[in-house]
């Protein structure tokens, strides 16, 4: 049996501080790394201010990755919360649900500590989409 390809995007260089591709394409499945809303003070850039915001910010994100892999939200069957604090576990749903409307994938949740101030963070796993 012939290994799948598997297509990588944003490699990252050797000796990469966050040592891991943000997206990886492979056997008609797209994997999504564990991404929060992007933050950068110096380009105008905040996650946001409340849970909401942070969880629209970074699933805004995680659709853009999607896309450069050619999928979409709608073609995501598995998704990882991670979340800093238990305390915001309801206001993050209460937005998390909104993103898919048409229905919910499986889903884990789990607390993280990454050296950031994030309260959420995404990863997921979809399908390829197939062209209309």
């Amino acid at each position: 049996m012939r290994p799948s390809k598997i297509e990588l995007f944003d490699e990252p260089e050797p000796g990469a501080l966050r040592p891991f591709s943000r997206v990886c394409k492979a056997g008609g499945m797209i994997y999504v790394s564990g991404h929060s809303a992007p933050h950068d003070p110096d380009a105008g850039i905040y996650r946001g201010e409340t849970p909401a915001e942070e969880v629209r910010n970074a699933i805004g994100y995680i659709k853009t990755l999607l896309a450069q892999a050619g999928s979409d939200i709608d073609h995501v069957v598995q998704v990882t919360m991670l979340i800093t604090d238990p305390a915001d576990y309801h206001a993050l749903n209460a937005e998390y649900v909104k993103h898919f409307p048409r229905s919910l994938p499986a889903r884990h949740t789990a607390r993280f500590g990454v050296p950031t101030q994030a309260r959420v963070g995404f990863a997921c796993v979809a399908l390829v989409a197939e062209p209309d």
